[in-house]
């Protein structure tokens, strides 16, 4: 969790300085997405995330210089290979990564290796029809999916209470003949304990899981948003005082299991990673020009080769 909260604030000093173009931050939601990501089997299960998954990439191992990669505008969805990390590539589609998850998790349930799809999505995205589509067919055929639902309060700047009819996502489970639990997403051990069932209850056939993780985005939706346009000081201190990072610090050393020097190694090596990250980052350079033909079709078209032919010859003039 430290170390995505210290990469996550620099990628947003980054972005100030012009070293990348945009970011979607987290901080706030380091349990919810830690304690999902490291529950996952890496060996057959694979996760879609979203634009704000940096932490489930922490947790699962995934190369953070490929990965804010796509925050340089030079690769679309990241660098790092999705296949060899169970990381899907990032989709900046809202909802979009959740049917996609529901049909990998379709070819798993026919190869029967026992891999789950772990999708994640926001309180937002939960009002998008694509999500309501994969809950009922992941119901029908009882699907090794689990929809990992971040309810972090705000739809961009829209309130969740004011999207999300019935007041809970996880409620929306029953419509579909699946389980469907809320559970406090700033607890890292409440959402590793949560996500462990779920993998569970998939791998064993009793189909798919809604888990909706609530929690808070402490800074903007993106790094052009202004969030003191629609929500109070007074709510976001609220929820400061809930900070996952803060709480279970504060519970280890309740428990005797870390101390002082632990704490002082681990805030060293988060810091250490992200200046690794920045330096990864910095480091470089441009992507080859073909790339923006060569993975337009598996099959080129002719206009899509004249067009190469046409920006070949310009860069050579």
């Amino acid at each position: 969790m430290l170390i995505t909260r210290q990469v996550d604030t620099s990628a947003i000093a980054m972005q100030r300085e012009g070293l990348i173009l945009a970011y979607s931050p987290l901080r706030g939601q380091e349990a919810a997405q830690i304690g999902s990501g490291i529950a996952l089997d890496l060996a057959r299960d694979f996760a879609f995330p979203t634009y704000r998954e940096l932490g489930v990439a922490v947790a699962m191992g995934v190369d953070l210089v490929g990965y804010l990669a796509s925050y340089l505008g030079i690769w679309h969805g990241g660098l790092y290979d999705p296949m060899a990390s169970r990381f899907g590539s990032i989709n900046a589609v809202v909802s979009g990564s959740v049917l996609h998850a529901v049909g990998w998790a379709k070819g798993a349930q026919l190869s029967g290796d026992g891999g789950v799809a772990v999708t994640y999505f926001g309180d937002g995205a939960s009002s998008e029809g694509e999500v309501h589509e994969a809950m009922n067919l992941a119901g029908i055929d009882k699907l090794p999916v689990v929809f990992f639902c971040q309810n972090n309060g705000w739809a961009i700047s829209l309130a969740a209470e004011r999207q999300i009819a019935g007041g809970t996502v996880a409620g929306r489970a029953a419509a579909y003949g699946i389980e469907g639990v809320q559970i406090d997403g700033n607890d890292v051990i409440a959402v590793l304990h949560a996500t462990r069932q779920a993998l569970a209850r998939a791998r064993a056939g009793d189909g798919p899981t809604v888990i909706e993780a609530m929690t808070y985005r402490a800074g903007p939706h993106s790094t052009s948003d202004d969030p003191g346009r629609y929500r109070s000081l007074d709510d976001e201190q609220k929820w400061l005082s809930r900070d996952p990072i803060a709480s279970f610090a504060e519970r280890l050393r309740a428990e005797g299991i870390a101390d002082e020097q632990f704490f002082l190694a681990a805030s060293a090596e988060a810091a250490r990673a992200a200046d690794a990250v920045r330096a990864g980052l910095a480091a470089l350079g441009d992507r080859p020009g073909e790339e923006l033909f060569d993975f337009v079709f598996a099959n080129p078209t002719a206009t899509l080769q004249e067009q190469k032919h046409a920006w070949q010859e310009s860069t050579h003039d």
